[in-house]
């Protein structure tokens, strides 16, 4: 019987959506156990909140900084954190939590800049701790096939990336109109200097660079702000340059009506091409030249291992987006426990996983993210991913 660990929560309170999401994914696998939390800065909505999904009132705090010194000295006190509070607090939790020597999960991006992640990493690297991104794409099997597809050399030489991540939730000015997940999103001062590229660019980022294992070397980007008022971007394109001489272009928007939540990644070789949409999360299309078209589906036959250990349930009983958070948090697990068993070998490169989300990889995001700001504030000129 595996052992659950006891998590924390920073953020999530009443009215959140993510912190919904990430408390089911952390329980569908039953590895980990909620038992404290600073799910709200104000006290009575932290209490309120506390009370609502079960966690007791002692444990229920209003300051996180507090929260990580308490639980630090309790007997059972958490052995790790979640983070997903507004990007403006995800550095500060993140090293409040490792300096008191407990892991951390965090919500991506990493931080709402690039100085605050490099402070993150210097404080993970000193205390030890683990350090997992949710980005939770990664953990959808027919992903993780992909990355091995990749890595199996089925595609050839790499040629074109294409990524696309288009919703249209932020088509109208909600954030005008007492939606807490749209004012934070479209607020500076929360967000970072980036709004749709941050949220759901970054992941198109992330994803490419997790099945191809490509560095993106350069980008050349065009942001802009449809909707009257708001302070941050919108919608975005940008032509990408990796290494290996390998071109790519990705559109994120959050003003594309009648897309909900439509992350596309399309990779071609010069022996063969893939793509996977995350709205079809269960399939994953390979062309070789000259052949027709496969249907890869997950759970069926002759898939790789890292597809068949985030598999859940048998072919033809649709998986989905819990199930692939709920993989990260699992993924995280593992590793969480063997540091505290005194094991502190890199367990994200070993082959009994897929590589999870980690500090290289926040770093990378928030890199993304400042050369697309800094190209878009530069007429579109080429900027360098350093």
């Amino acid at each position: 019987m595996k052992k659950r660990i006891r998590l924390g929560m920073v953020g999530g309170g009443q009215g959140s959506f993510i912190g919904a999401v990430h408390r089911i994914a952390a329980r569908l696998d039953d590895r980990y156990e909620l038992v404290a939390g600073a799910l709200s800065s104000n006290p009575e909505i932290a209490l309120k909140s506390a009370i609502e999904i079960g966690i007791n009132p002692d444990r229920s705090y209003s300051d996180f900084n507090q929260m990580a010194e308490s639980e630090s000295k309790l007997e059972d006190g958490i052995e790790a954190v979640t983070v997903v509070t507004p990007n403006n607090l995800h550095a500060q939790a993140s090293i409040a939590f490792a300096e008191a020597g407990i892991d951390v999960i965090c919500d991506k991006p990493m931080t709402s800049n690039l100085d605050e992640a490099y402070r993150v990493a210097d404080v993970i690297s000193r205390t030890g701790v683990t350090f997992t991104l949710t980005h939770n794409y990664t953990g959808y099997p027919m992903v993780r096939e992909a990355r091995s597809i990749v890595e199996q050399g089925e595609l050839g030489k790499i040629r074109v990336i294409k990524l696309r991540y288009m919703q249209d939730w932020l088509t109208t000015d909600l954030e005008n109109q007492g939606i807490k997940q749209a004012e934070w999103r479209t607020d500076p001062s929360r967000s970072g200097a980036a709004g749709s590229v941050g949220d759901i660019g970054s992941h198109a980022f992330h994803i490419a660079r997790y099945i191809t294992g490509l560095e993106l070397e350069s980008l050349a980007a065009d942001l802009t702000t449809f909707v009257k008022g708001r302070r941050l971007d919108d919608d975005a394109s940008m032509l990408l340059r990796y290494s290996n001489g390998v071109r790519g272009s990705l559109w994120c928007s959050q003003v594309a009506v009648g897309h909900e939540n439509d992350l596309r990644i399309a990779i071609y070789g010069d022996k063969a091409g893939i793509q996977w949409f995350q709205e079809n999360p269960n399939e994953l299309s390979i062309c070789y030249h000259g052949e027709v078209t496969r249907k890869l589906t997950r759970g069926g036959n002759q898939l790789g291992k890292w597809a068949e250990q985030s598999t859940r349930l048998p072919a033809g009983h649709p998986e989905g987006y819990l199930e692939a958070f709920a993989q990260i948090y699992s993924d995280s697990a593992d590793l969480i426990l063997k540091r505290r068993e005194g094991r502190n070998e890199d367990w994200s490169h070993l082959g009994e996983n897929a590589p999870v989300p980690s500090l290289e990889d926040g770093i990378a995001g928030m890199k993304f993210i400042t050369a697309a700001v800094n190209s878009s504030l530069n007429g579109g000129r080429w900027q360098m991913l350093d």
